[in-house]
């Protein structure tokens, strides 16, 4: 059943609203990669310290991402959009105008948890909300908004160096420049809260607390009058009855303490990671400094690097409908192996008066964007679609909840690991994640199965 075309910009709409919290998603987390070395000045901290500071906001995201599914059964699912909001704003003004460097770590926590309830609520809403014709392109909006998120922190962070005279720690605004970054956040953050009260609450969730007219009114918004709501009305209630709440309790089961589903869940949430991609939005500007290249120049490869990150993601979009999920996963992992193994190559050069030598300098440039643009067309895409459509109606709040919680612990482990890793071996750390590039080849081929196509009732 299709949407008619009259009600397609609507249903963008919604989509485009709720996905603003992946936009917030981005910008947070990225926009850490303009103050990294200023707070390593201004604290006087190594890199261990530092990079606690940076992944803490990650363990924030678990509990949120954690917790998220089950407020939205309890609350709604816009009531949890609200809460978000409101946390981002209060995080964005904590962490611009810290007293010292554990207070600064406390609002990157708080950041963190609205990041973790962002990115369950947003991808469940939009699924919840999207004709089956279409949610594979309006639940890549998600990602598409986090990409967006980074590169546009990235342009700020540029223009705000700029401002400030390309010091980090120069004065703008009476705070320092790196404060400014990352206070600007209350807008986008405000606007998330606002755009929250113009859509709909989820049709299933208004099934679920017994209002059925509303939902149905939901149901002829998004899905056009020549729609049969009685007839989906009944098909979300009996999906409903047959699901009970999901609990933590019913992924258990099968050999290894979870089912196989949500371990394969979890699998394509942990090899996401581990391939290094968020060393490329957290630590960029940090990375390109130390193979010697000048802070204004590091920044703005930082965002040419999310500018590549858009187009892959675009072109994820154009394609996960028509060619499906699994094969642009294959694709994916191909083109990281190769971009990830010319990164290693390159900074196992020594650098000539700190500075890599100018083949290696562009090849591993090259090779960056190359290793974003491969992630961004398939494994950025993919597994988010993957995760809101692979799991049994019964379980999939809780399988959700797990893997998401599982993507950031595997975000944190990497994030909190570079700076010591690159300390010890810049090309053996790239060596690392080269490896879980490859490793993600026979994972998918293996275990993971096409859900191209297939509406969420049919999925078990």
């Amino acid at each position: 059943m299709t949407a008619h075309p009259e009600h397609l910009g609507h249903v963008i709409f919604i989509a485009a609203a709720a996905a603003m919290g992946g936009f917030l998603f981005g910008y947070d987390s990225a926009v850490i990669n303009g103050a990294v070395e200023a707070v390593r000045s201004r604290y006087d901290v190594g890199s261990a310290a530092l990079a606690q500071v940076i992944a803490i906001a990650l363990i924030g995201c678990a509990i949120g991402a954690a917790t998220a599914g089950r407020m939205a059964d309890r609350i709604g699912r816009i009531r949890c959009m609200q809460i978000s909001a409101v946390l981002f704003t209060i995080s964005a003004v904590g962490s611009a105008l810290p007293f010292a460097l554990y207070d600064l770590a406390f609002w990157r926590i708080v950041g963190g948890f609205a990041i973790g309830m962002a990115s369950v609520i947003g991808p469940a809403y939009i699924a919840e909300v999207a004709p089956a014709a279409y949610r594979g392109r309006l639940g890549s909006f998600q990602q598409a908004a986090i990409v967006v998120g980074i590169a546009i922190s990235q342009l700020v962070n540029w223009g705000i160096l700029n401002a400030a005279g390309g010091d980090q720690r120069g004065e703008l605004l009476g705070v320092e420049a790196w404060q400014v970054m990352l206070g600007v956040m209350v807008v986008p953050a405000v606007l998330y809260g606002l755009l929250s009260f113009a859509i709909p609450e989820s049709p299933r969730f208004l099934i679920s607390v017994g209002r059925d007219d509303r939902a149905r009114e939901v149901l002829r918004e998004v899905e056009g009058d020549h729609a049969d709501l009685d007839a989906r009305v009944a098909e979300i209630e009996q999906a409903m009855k047959r699901e009970h709440k999901s609990s933590f309790r019913d992924l258990l089961g099968g050999s290894f303490f979870f089912k196989p589903i949500v371990w394969i869940g979890i699998g394509l949430s942990v090899f996401q990671q581990f391939v290094g991609i968020n060393v490329a939005f957290y630590y960029s500007s940090t990375l390109w400094q130390s193979v010697g290249v000048d802070p204004t120049d590091s920044f703005f490869y930082s965002f040419t690097t999310s500018i590549i990150n858009i187009v892959g993601t675009v072109i994820a979009m154009i394609f996960v409908d028509r060619i499906g999920r699994r094969p642009l996963a294959l694709i994916g992992s191909v083109g990281m192996v190769a971009g990830l193994a010319l990164e290693a190559w390159a900074f196992s050069f020594d650098l000539v008066d700190g500075k890599l030598p100018a083949t290696q300098g562009w090849i591993a440039l090259v090779a960056a964007h190359v290793f974003v643009l491969f992630f961004a067309l398939s494994w950025g895409v993919v597994v988010w679609v993957f995760l809101g459509e692979m799991f049994p109606n019964r379980i999939r709040a809780a399988a959700l909840g797990v893997a998401a919680a599982a993507q950031w612990i595997a975000n944190w482990a990497i994030t909190a690991s570079f700076p010591s890793l690159a300390d010890w071996n810049l090309s053996a750390t790239y060596v690392i994640y080269t490896v879980f590039a490859a490793l993600s080849i026979p994972f998918v081929l293996k275990f993971v199965k096409e859900t191209k196509g297939k509406t969420l009732e049919e999925m078990g």
